[in-house]
């Protein structure tokens, strides 16, 4: 008889989750929250390691080409719960009162799906009859301090996420404000909008595209001329609103010990790939944490990896943890907002008039080059230039000896010259490698194995306490060579390759060795694990409904601007339900004509330009000579004015409503009126139902 090998008393990934209850994240749980622009992504997502998936429903969410059919959401939902990951559904628009029950209906179908969350932006949400779904506040609500962060919880929201521009420090103070079944979720990689989320009306202004109805035409990534208040040119066609992208790799043991549980990944524009790898870059990173001990992953199954996860093979516009540590001066993309990609070599030489290539020599011998790959430099006014290979031959393998055919003429290339520094941003080879599959997402489990008094059991119980229990009448056989029996044994109900699991021991509780047919080995392992997946999905609680504190807690402040984003009635009368005295319309309600903020941001073009009055302080000969005097910006016939509030540092961009904006506006009033809310009689009463 062989020895009963049961799975530890209590593992840490067993240790998880009370199953007997529905929660969000304990504070020992780490959540890995990836993008998604559609289910296959989705799912790869979880395949490469995410805890949770956020991705748009059929509408409202805040990237207005991502939506996503509910028949989808089901089939990324089902896959994701398999392995209890969960998914967030991203209806965090601002809304119109001709939208709410529309929103109120996606909120039902989408609970009714089985999705886990769903990401607010628009607190008139909260006035309607939603599902008993969870509520995590959108980014785009503009969290600074812990104030408004202990508002949001105390008004029904289980996870929140504090602006990008925060610090250690100031995350932690959130953190001290928050009960701790209230995660804070913060973003750990992708592109940074330069402003406060929820804080840009540039694109609304310019176009009236919302940038907070999920329509941004990103102004932010704009050339422009920066000129002081004399009209001295400071800057000639700079990105100075664009940034680098974020990246917090090196912050993660730092963000967890200020409070943060659940890593979030930006992209729900991005494709395959960028979610394989990037996904898989943080999953690698957080399992080293979890491998400590003081951690556990936030989902089931541990995975691997075909390939080796690298940010920089994705578009990037460089990185940069932004604020995190502190006030950087090296936040910024000016120079272009393409991807430079990684340097990999140099041009040795450009072929004779009328040839079509030049050679290249990398820095790295064993670099290989491919058909199809990206190159690029910067010409000498430091414009990223690119280069499509359409044939890169090896010359000399030890010398790293490469000719380049480009697919377009070299004459084409400007700058393009002996000695310069080349950068490859598509590498060929690898996207191949993403295009397939690239890994392998498993559940641990132990079986027992043993015999019955009419044939055999076997019963699966997984990491996280869930088991599985099959029977199959089988005559007893006596094995006539017991080696080979137990052999066969262990190899036919150790084969979980087509399932989510993979067994970390099997035990054989038998009187005697015995020969069992391959078939009903076979027969019994599927019908255990279907077993074990039944008990694992009924073993999924919903993520509970957080209760609102009673009576109404008061918002942080009694007055509310156009900052504040209200555009319907129901949010308004949230708001004053919480004590807010006086309420103004969103900018989208074209009541702001004037020149106001159109963008506040923590980046400020005097710090990256170094000068910013703090910085002179005590400089000899300098002190006193700097002054935070604003700033214009002009691209085109767009004219921009930088104003520089240095006690909070953070800079505003002024401008007011293009007139063409309005007369769109008025003519589609008067085409369809719709319903929002404002605080001024609508001109010539086109739409006089959503006044107040």
């Amino acid at each position: 008889a062989q020895p009963c090998h049961k799975p530890p008393p209590c593992t840490p990934d067993r240790a998880r989750r009370d199953n007997s209850r529905p929660m969000s994240l304990l504070p020992h749980q780490l959540e890995l929250l990836a993008p998604a622009r559609n289910a296959d992504i989705g799912i790869e997502a979880i395949n490469h390691g995410a805890d949770a998936v956020y991705i748009g429903g059929p509408a409202f969410g805040a990237r207005a080409t991502a939506g996503n059919a509910l028949a989808d959401l089901e089939r990324l939902i089902a896959h994701a719960h398999r392995f209890h990951s969960r998914i967030f559904i991203t209806l965090n628009t601002i809304l119109r009162d001709d939208e709410l029950e529309d929103a109120r209906r996606m909120a039902w179908q989408v609970y009714e799906a089985g999705a886990d969350a769903l990401i607010v932006q628009d607190m008139g949400l909260l006035q309607l009859d939603l599902p008993p779904i969870q509520l995590h506040a959108s980014t785009q609500t503009d969290i600074r301090t812990p104030e408004k962060a202990r508002f949001l919880q105390d008004v029904g929201f289980s996870q929140i996420v504090p602006a990008r521009e925060l610090d250690l420090a100031q995350i932690a103070a959130i953190r001290d404000a928050l009960q701790p079944s209230t995660t804070i979720e913060f973003f750990v990689h992708g592109a940074l909008c330069v402003a406060y989320s929820g804080q840009c009306f540039i694109s609304h202004a310019h176009t009236g595209r919302s940038a907070n109805r999920g329509d941004c035409n990103q102004a932010c990534r704009l050339p422009y001329e920066v000129l002081d208040a004399q009209g001295r040119i400071l800057a000639h066609e700079k990105h100075v609103l664009s940034m680098k992208d974020n990246n917090q790799s090196n912050n993660l043991r730092a963000l967890i010990g200020a409070g943060v549980r659940s890593f979030k990944i930006e992209g729900r524009y991005k494709d395959m790939g960028y979610v394989k790898n990037i996904t898989a870059h943080y999953r690698k990173l957080l399992d080293e944490i979890v491998e400590e001990g003081e951690f556990t992953r936030a989902a089931s199954g541990r995975t691997t990896f075909s390939f080796t996860p690298d940010p920089d093979q994705n578009f990037n516009r460089e990185f940069t943890d932004y604020f995190v540590q502190g006030r950087q001066i090296d936040i910024g993309a000016f120079d272009t907002p393409k991807t430079p990609g990684r340097a990999i070599g140099w041009v040795t030489q450009i072929g004779p008039a009328g040839d079509k290539w030049f050679e290249l020599e990398v820095s790295d011998k064993t670099t290989q080059l491919h058909n199809g790959d990206g190159l690029c430099y910067y010409d000498l006014q430091k414009e990223l230039v690119g280069i499509h290979v359409n044939r890169a031959e090896c010359v000399h393998a030890k010398k790293g000896i490469w000719r380049i055919f480009p697919k377009d003429a070299l004459t084409s290339f400007k700058d393009l010259r002996k000695g310069l520094e080349i950068n490859r941003n598509r590498d060929m080879a690898w996207n191949r490698t993403l295009e397939k599959k690239s890994s392998d997402r498993r559940i641990g489990l132990w079986a027992s194995f043993s015999e019955t008094p009419d044939g055999f059991a076997l019963t699966l119980t997984d990491e996280d306490g869930f088991t599985g229990h099959a029977h199959i009448a089988q005559p007893h056989q006596a094995a006539t060579d017991a080696a080979q029996a137990e052999a066969t044994l262990r190899e036919q109900l150790g084969r979980f390759g087509t399932t989510i699991f993979a067994a970390h021991d099997i035990a054989l509780q038998l009187s005697q060795p015995w020969f069992v047919p391959a078939s009903a080995l076979n027969q019994l392992r599927r019908d255990a694990v279907a077993a074990l997946e039944s008990a694992r999905a009924q073993g999924l609680a919903r993520l509970p409904r957080a209760t609102p504190v009673q009576p109404p807690v008061p918002f942080p402040e009694d007055t509310l601007t156009y900052l504040a984003n209200v555009f319907n009635h129901q949010a308004h009368d949230f708001y004053v339900k919480h004590g807010v005295k006086v309420i103004d319309a969103a900018y989208e309600s074209k009541e702001e004509e004037g020149e106001v903020s159109l963008m506040i941001t923590k980046h400020c073009v005097r710090f990256s330009m170094s000068l910013c009055p703090k910085q002179a302080k005590g400089v000899v000969g300098v002190k006193g000579t700097i002054k935070a005097e604003p700033l214009q910006l002009i691209n085109g016939k767009e004219k921009l004015k930088l104003v520089f509030d240095c006690k909070p540092c953070e800079m505003h961009v002024v401008g007011k409503m293009k007139k063409s904006v309005l007369h769109q506006h008025e003519r589609q009033m008067h085409e369809q009126p719709l319903q929002f809310y404002r605080t001024r009689p609508a001109k010539n009463k086109v739409a006089s139902s959503a006044d107040i």
